[in-house]
């Protein structure tokens, strides 16, 4: 069984998976060889990440290495039904559609963890959170699982701090392939991708405001200035906002930057960011716009409560109006603007992440029985090989060190 919104979208959806496929030569790779050696035969493998068409590229290859492949969204809006009826076409089992309520995103989260998964990939931490809350008995059978996002490891670190993680998770997004690439490089274009698509206003010479400095911060930080704008940025790490100073960014209070900002973007992965004191001083126009996981971070409840709102002018665009006249913009109903008002993440970079994903799948199922119940880092050799396959892939060739060289560094003796 399968639930998506229309089977009869399968060939466009499969045009798409066609076309990011040129573009990833790691994840080619990797379906050629593991294509041979079936490493996932016979296992069932759950899969919950924005379903479009990079993710469904995934999906295949690991169906083509023997997997029992199932997915769902992990977000209402991110889900393109074109791609999910083409991955149905291509025998995954799929649950998922466009702007699905609340309920059926449930039912749909629901229905993927009933499927009884030995290995899981997750964006997040929707389904390793479901599945102990209320497949108990299903978690026993889990190999373990890989982790995509900085919100998901939050959730599984809290659960292993509390000693209730039933499996290992690798996690994924902590390696350097990921977030000096995916978070920086991929969230700081596919962001800006989703404000300007769904806006078609410039950037250049506008206040942009960036709430939260890790690296999809840095990343959203360095593509407004290249775009011209004048970034400031707020945070509540010391670190973080000495870095964003020494980086050329002016560094202030959130509700100090309210009332000078003409673009919000949240990047957090806390709750309540923006609310209503900040609001309350915000110009005109204001565009609001957020990059965490969830949409948490910017207060809609206190922004609906506040005005006359939401109204729809623009696809993905919704007009908040205060007593006074001043009207806020909110993008992509809150949720993640890259996905929401665009189509994530670029492919070339999504390429290395979901190919670490994998790798991540395979190395649990190699080490069954042998790591602990807990929140692992990602092997650094499953990095380093998919940095070789990516500058492979990119026809880019580096130094090696020579035996001298080695000897060298290996040594403690030898200092000059």
């Amino acid at each position: 069984m399968t639930l998506v919104r229309d089977k009869r979208l399968a060939p466009q959806g499969l045009e798409k998976i066609k076309w990011v496929q040129e573009h990833m030569p790691v994840l080619r790779e990797l379906q050629r060889s593991f294509g041979e050696s079936k490493p996932f035969k016979g296992l069932n493998i759950a899969v919950c990440i924005h379903l479009e068409a990079k993710t469904a590229y995934m999906a295949l290859v690991l169906k083509e290495a023997g997997a029992n492949v199932v997915i769902t969204g992990s977000n209402p809006l991110s889900t393109q039904d074109d791609v999910a009826a083409a991955l149905d076409r291509e025998g995954v089992e799929v649950y998922a559609w466009y702007n699905a309520s609340p309920a059926e995103y449930k039912e749909h989260l629901f229905l993927t963890v009933s499927k009884e998964p030995h290995l899981i990939i997750d964006d997040g931490g929707d389904l390793v959170s479901l599945l102990h809350q209320s497949f108990q008995n299903h978690v026993p059978r889990v190999i373990g699982g890989a982790e995509e996002t900085t919100t998901g490891l939050i959730r599984l670190r809290a659960m292993e701090k509390k000693k209730i993680l039933g499996f290992p998770m690798i996690a994924v997004n902590d390696a350097l392939c990921k977030y000096l690439f995916d978070n920086r490089y991929g969230t700081g274009q596919s962001v800006w991708d989703g404000i300007m698509r769904s806006t078609n206003l410039i950037v250049a010479g506008k206040n942009v405001v960036v709430a939260g400095y890790g690296w999809c911060g840095k990343g959203v930080a360095m593509r407004a200035k290249g775009l011209g704008a004048k970034v400031t940025v707020c945070e509540v790490d010391p670190v973080k906002a000495l870095e964003a100073h020494m980086d050329g960014f002016q560094v202030r209070p959130l509700l100090e930057a309210a009332s000078r900002g003409d673009i919000f973007i949240t990047v957090t992965g806390c709750s309540k960011v923006l609310t209503e004191e900040h609001f309350a001083v915000m110009k005109d126009q204001a565009i609001l716009a957020n990059a965490g996981h969830f949409d948490i971070e910017i207060d809609k409840q206190s922004l609906a409560l506040l005005t006359d709102g939401p109204r729809r002018v623009r696809k993905d665009v919704d007009a908040y109006t205060f007593s006074d006249g001043r009207r806020i913009y909110l993008l992509g109903e809150g949720r993640l603007v890259n996905l929401a008002a665009a189509d994530g993440h670029p492919a070339e970079i999504m390429d290395m992440s979901f190919s670490l994903q994998v790798l991540a799948l395979k190395y649990l199922l190699q080490n069954h029985g042998l790591l602990e119940k807990k929140v692992l880092p990602l092997p650094p050799e499953l990095d380093r090989e998919v940095a070789w396959l990516k500058l492979k892939g990119m026809g880019i060739s580096i130094d090696s060190l020579t035996v001298g060289q080695k000897s060298y560094l290996e040594s403690w003796e030898l200092g000059d």
